[in-house]
């Protein structure tokens, strides 16, 4: 990770947050004011870490709210990183109701 800023650019901290059934990440970091969710995910090295997290792909937020990845981030975001739903969670329900 590059914490070298270049000139008098003011650093602040945020979390990049991942997580799978089997395993939760959190990592900190300290980038720019003005950093995008996206950048933050990139500064992370969650995505080389993780390739089933699909750069193409990326669906983002903060703290529990989505967002789009060109939104910034401020001093003490958690940017949260989503899985894909393997089921949709309407559907299951409906299929749940239809079984009893």
């Amino acid at each position: 990770m590059d914490d070298e800023v270049s000139g008098d650019a003011k650093l602040i901290e945020v979390e990049v947050a991942y997580a799978k059934p089997e395993e939760q990440v959190i990592i900190t970091i300290k980038v720019p004011q003005g950093t995008t969710l996206e950048h933050a995910v990139d500064l992370s090295e969650l995505l080389m870490r993780y390739p089933e997290i699909g750069y193409s792909e990326l669906k983002v937020g903060i703290l529990g709210v989505a967002c789009k990845p060109d939104q910034t981030v401020k001093q003490g975001d958690r940017v949260e990183i989503y899985r894909y739903l393997i089921h949709d969670p309407k559907e299951a329900r409906r299929q749940r109701a239809l079984k009893k």
